[in-house]
């Protein structure tokens, strides 16, 4: 009798076991087929936009619509100065809330409620845009990278789940490299940064996105063109091509590339860097920001 209670278990956890799977199947099918169907878009000609509701492979490919987009050169540039500030914003990102979250995760530090009471008010409150845009413009950051990444340079959230972490992390590590003769500076190198390459991963990829993507703050903080971002030089191309006239293009042998098509494709260019680097940190991601959150 116990055998068959055992049996009948094992079956029902698998049957619980199937449909999850495929529920979660169809809930990746439902998020992964619009993408599919906006990298065939930007690929479609006019016509086959206008007569097909949806579709995964187009009937004629064309390369209007990324011909259109590089024919001044400007994403060019725009995708460099992305570029830019995504790697030195993420490092700047890191290096703060890593040095600031360290400290907090120590029960013995004196002031750590006190900081973190602060901290918790930041994520509650902010000063606005307009002060926010006044400061700015009073301390010389107007126009400059420098206002894009110093405005976000640690997220208070982000930096709570790092010393989360950190707090996991098993003191007698820490404890034996001390008794070894090695400074504070010391233990946080070269123990406790290599044992955080899970939260550290996960969190450097939240802090790359929000970079990336940035298009409000850019918007706002830089005037000069040959600074804009790649979101910026996107929407004038979308903008641009939603009012061009097919009598005044230069496309008589290329065609008109369709309004819809170059905001197909436009969404491809400012996604795919992300989904390129996204593989190389996904198996970290998970488990990083499970531990750092669930935990402390």
């Amino acid at each position: 009798m116990k055998k068959s209670k055992t049996i009948q278990a094992g079956a029902g956890d698998n049957i619980i076991q199937v449909i999850i799977y495929i529920v979660v199947g169809l809930i990746g099918l439902m998020t992964l087929l619009p993408f599919l169907y906006v990298i065939a878009g930007s690929f479609a000609t006019e016509k086959e936009l206008t007569e097909r509701a949806f579709f995964i492979i187009p009937r004629t490919i064309s390369f209007n619509a990324y011909k259109y987009i590089v024919q001044t050169g400007e994403i060019f540039n725009g995708l460099k100065n992305s570029l830019f500030l995504t790697i030195v914003g993420t490092s700047v990102n890191m290096l703060l809330t890593t040095t600031f979250a360290y400290p907090l995760s120590k029960k013995e530090f004196k002031g750590r409620n006190i900081i973190l009471n602060m901290v918790i008010i930041t994520m509650l409150f902010s000063g606005g845009m307009i002060p926010t845009f006044l400061v700015v413009k009073q301390l010389g950051l107007y126009n400059s990278f420098a206002a894009l990444i110093l405005l976000g340079a640690i997220s208070p959230f982000n930096m709570i789940i790092v010393k989360n972490f950190f707090q996991e992390l098993p003191k007698e590590l820490e404890e034996a490299a001390i008794i070894d003769g090695c400074s504070d500076l010391g233990v946080f190198v070269k123990i406790v940064l290599p044992l955080s390459k899970p939260v550290i991963a996960s969190i450097a990829l939240f802090y790359a996105v929000g970079h990336w993507n940035d298009y409000f703050s850019a918007m706002i903080y830089l005037s000069d063109s040959a600074k804009e971002t790649a979101q910026i030089v996107l929407r004038r191309i979308v903008l641009l091509a939603q009012g061009i006239q097919s009598d005044t293009m230069d496309f008589d042998k290329l065609g008109v590339p369709p309004d819809k098509a170059v905001k197909m494709a436009a969404t491809v260019v400012a996604t795919m860097p992300i989904l390129v680097v996204y593989p190389f940190v996904q198996k970290y991601f998970t488990k990083g920001v499970m531990v750092g959150a669930v935990k402390g």
